[in-house]
């Protein structure tokens, strides 16, 4: 019996091996990014930045251009690890839950309208970022 997906389906990809042997990256929406890097456009903006997997949460911040009623940046700027876990990931390598945490990991700012150019230009780039991580499965976070 063959299924059929729309195109814009994420198609389910079943776990190959335990947790305990994978190397997790982050992929996120929630506007996170280096202190040192251009920070998100908050009218809209289609880019992402990659984030190195050594990164010292302190140097990590947040810009969002949705709604403060919608997602309050104040918390997630406090922490970062409330929508970028990189510390969590990290004890669970300690921990041997996981393998490793992957060399980088990738962010955007959901609140973006262009989803025409987000869907055809951005989600690819985002996609070869991740598969030539090579990362054993991807945490998705969101604001």
């Amino acid at each position: 019996m063959s299924v059929q997906l729309s195109r814009k389906a994420i198609p389910y990809t079943p776990v190959s091996k335990p947790l305990s042997e994978m190397t997790l990256m982050i992929v996120s929406t929630a506007g996170v990014h280096l202190t040192s890097q251009e920070a998100f456009d908050t009218a809209g903006d289609t880019t992402y930045r990659v984030i190195p997997g050594d990164v010292l949460v302190t140097d990590l911040t947040v810009t969002h251009g949705a709604p403060k009623a919608e997602y309050d940046t104040d918390e997630p700027k406090k922490d970062p690890n409330t929508i970028f876990p990189i510390d969590r990931l990290r004890a669970f390598a300690e921990e041997g839950i996981i393998k490793g945490v992957a060399e980088k990991h990738i962010t955007m700012m959901g609140y973006a309208m262009r989803l025409n150019e987000i869907n055809a230009v951005t989600v690819p780039a985002i996609a070869k970022e991740v598969d030539r991580s090579r990362a054993d499965a991807v945490l998705l976070t969101a604001g």
